[in-house]
C-alpha cells in the first residue's frame, strides 16, 4: 500500500510529486534543495549553511513518516561542483553516527533545480 508523506515544515514540491512516499515500511524521499520551508526562499549563503538547511528539510519529511536519520539505509547526493563535497560530507556527517550510516553515492551533474549546489534523496525503512 501506498501512503504520500507531505508536513509543512518541509519546502512543497515545485512539480508534480510529493515530499516522500511511503511503500511497505520503506519511505522514498524526494530530492530536496535548500529551500526554506516558510519562505520557499533559497538558503545558499555558502555550502555548509546550504547542505544544513537540505539536511534539515530531509529530518522534517522522515519526522512526518515517524522515522529519524537512524532509519536510513541509502542517500543519494547530486553535486553541481565536486570541489565541493568535503565542506557537504562535513555537514551530512553531523546527521548520522558513522556506526550505522546508510550507504551512499555522491555524484556530480551539470546542474540541478533552482540552478542549487545540492541535492539530496534518501530511503528509510521503519
Amino acid at each position: 500500500m501506498k501512503k504520500i508523506i507531505n508536513t509543512p515544515h518541509a519546502p512543497a514540491p515545485i512539480g508534480p510529486y510529493n515530499q516522500a512516499v511511503l511503500v511497505n515500511n520503506i519511505l522514498y524521499t524526494s530530492g530536496q534543495i535548500a529551500l526554506n520551508p516558510e519562505t520557499m526562499e533559497l538558503v545558499l549563503e555558502d555550502i555548509k549553511t546550504e547542505t544544513k538547511q537540505v539536511m534539515e528539510n530531509l529530518k522534517a519529511v522522515l519526522k512526518a513518516a515517524d522515522m529519524t536519520f537512524e532509519n536510513v539505509f541509502k542517500a543519494s547526493i547530486f553535486v553541481s561542483d565536486m570541489h565541493n563535497f568535503s565542506k557537504i560530507n562535513e555537514v551530512y556527517a553531523t546527521y548520522f553516527n558513522e556506526e550505522i550510516a546508510p550507504a551512499r553515492e555522491t555524484v556530480e551533474v551539470a546542474n540541478l533545480p533552482k540552478f542549487v549546489n545540492v541535492e539530496i534523496s534518501m530511503m528509510a525503512c521503519k
